[in-house]
């Protein structure tokens, strides 16, 4: 028998709510596909249909809050008069809404996704290809409003946003500060200067040469989260004074 599409993505979002729950309670190791399917009331083979693997739950798990971020933003009365900075904002804090609910499950599926390397440079990260579609499609709409310098390496720039998701995700899993201010502190901080540095045009050049040296060394600071925030605030008042 047949079902609709409807109740593919109903099950499909139930096998992930189930995976969720009980790998937050069981850790991944300890739990199987087969306790996952009975938890979900579907059949043992049943489950393979929608995922083949643990692994794919977990990835597909960030896809569907990628997704559902972006759906929830696109409702937003007057998003089309929102600057840059406020749509990139909006979004980040989309993603992390939907992640606090998960915040055990997210830590835990972190690690696993973190500990896939060739993933991490690449385009094999959950969600990585719709976060850098709607990245380029707010570059692209602060170009046309003149908002930003006219720029080349919109998608480059858009993969680099998209990685940064990642990265404010992991530093956000390691705050401990009231309500999460170190993170809010930190996105607003670095969304701020990276529109000033856009807007001035100092980065057409510097991003194409420097692309991947900027990436790494982005992950390795939200990684660290050394002295990030004085870095940051210190960047935006120099680029600030710079464009006076």
């Amino acid at each position: 028998m047949r079902i609709s599409k409807s109740q593919t993505e109903k099950n499909r979002r139930l096998v992930i709510k189930t995976a969720v729950d009980l790998m937050t309670s069981q850790g991944f190791e300890g739990t199987t596909m087969k306790q996952i399917a009975r938890a979900a009331e579907l059949g043992d083979a049943t489950i393979y249909k929608y995922f083949p693997s643990k692994e794919k739950l977990v990835l597909a798990y960030f896809e569907q809050a990628v997704a559902d971020a972006l759906a929830q933003i696109g409702k937003t009365k007057g998003l089309d008069s929102f600057s840059l900075q406020e749509r990139m904002q909006l979004l980040i804090d989309a993603l992390l809404e939907r992640f606090l609910a998960d915040r055990e499950f997210v830590a835990l599926a972190h690690k696993l996704v973190a500990g896939a390397p060739l993933a991490v440079m690449g385009d094999d990260l959950p969600g990585k290809t719709l976060l850098k579609q709607a990245f380029a499609e707010m570059l692209a709409q602060a170009e046309s409003k003149a908002e930003i310098a006219p720029c080349s390496f919109k998608p480059s720039l858009a993969a680099l946003l998209a990685d940064g998701v990642y990265a404010i995700t992991a530093y956000w899993l390691r705050d401990d500060s009231d309500e999460f201010a170190n993170t809010t502190q930190m996105v607003d901080l670095s969304l701020g200067l990276l529109v000033l540095a856009l807007h001035s045009g100092i980065v057409n050049k510097a991003l194409d040469l420097g692309g991947f040296l900027l990436r790494s060394q982005l992950t390795r600071l939200l990684r660290d989260g050394n002295g990030l925030l004085d870095v940051l605030k210190f960047a935006r008042m120099s680029l600030s004074g710079a464009g006076k």
